[in-house]
């Protein structure tokens, strides 16, 4: 059985005492209890060091939203993976539909990126997913095989090793509306599909994929049971203890069944 993930991107919210409470009350949520599923939370890059700290030695682990492909140099305004790397990151967030379609970043960009974060050695989690009206005009499969594609291009078989993949529908994010557990679970059967056909099946059951759009107390233990969804990529609910705690423990009842 895959392992779950259960993943926390907060976003451009919180100030360093929210943040950095936040992070505290889920540490301490999940303080004494059997860590049997993989816990990150994504702060803003201002509050990354005091949410590491915060966390402490909880078994969460804290990620990027965001980073630069290139090492360091003239770029301004931006973070390169060795910066984050320095500071104790596992991992970053790569596509994110908020990237794609409000700041315009092109797959090609996505992949240098991912590749970056891969060379550096930590988790890459990819994130793809199709418009209400790519839906509508049922060109999700496509749309997915060419964010897949596009996001993967030159990435090995070994170095797969270090990457999620995150299924959002953009359609669903932060809107309320979430995908039916039937409908996540038929794009998570098919970028597993894919997976094997680009590579092995063998690597593409090991794969994990989240399932990222309007996930909230109410619908994770329905979405989170489903064949081929490996965890969820929380967005608001992620913002309280009251409304993540849950979803964690959703993940961690399910990893006992």
């Amino acid at each position: 059985m895959r392992r779950l993930m259960i993943a926390g991107n907060w976003k451009m919210n919180t100030d360093l005492a929210s943040g950095t409470a936040l992070a505290s009350g889920l540490a301490a949520a999940i303080s004494g209890k059997e860590l049997t599923v993989d816990v990150l939370v994504c702060p803003p890059f201002p509050y990354l060091q005091a949410v590491k700290q915060a966390v402490g030695d909880s078994g969460i682990t804290v990620g990027g939203q965001n980073c630069y492909f290139e090492e360091s140099g003239a770029f301004t305004g931006e973070v390169s993976v060795g910066m984050l790397q320095d500071i104790g990151c596992d991992s970053v967030l790569l596509g994110h539909s908020e990237r794609r379609h409000v700041l315009k970043e092109c797959n090609e960009v996505i992949n240098k990126k991912t590749k970056a974060v891969i060379a550096k050695g930590l988790g890459a989690v990819l994130c793809v997913g199709e418009l209400l009206e790519e839906r509508e005009a049922g060109k999700t499969e496509a749309v997915l095989d060419e964010q897949m594609a596009g996001g993967l291009e030159g990435v090995s078989a070994e170095q797969m090793g270090q990457v999620v993949i995150a299924y959002e529908p953009v359609w669903a994010i932060g809107t309320g509306k979430t995908a039916s557990p039937e409908q996540a679970e038929q794009a998570h059967a098919h970028l597993r599909k894919w997976l094997a056909s680009r590579y092995t099946q063998e690597l593409a059951d090991s794969i994990r994929i989240l399932y990222g759009g309007s996930v909230k107390p109410s619908n994770a233990m329905e979405l989170l049971g489903q064949t081929n969804v490996d965890g969820a990529l929380v967005g608001g609910a992620s913002l309280s203890v009251e409304n993540f705690g849950p979803i964690i423990e959703a993940g961690l009842e399910l990893s006992k069944s």
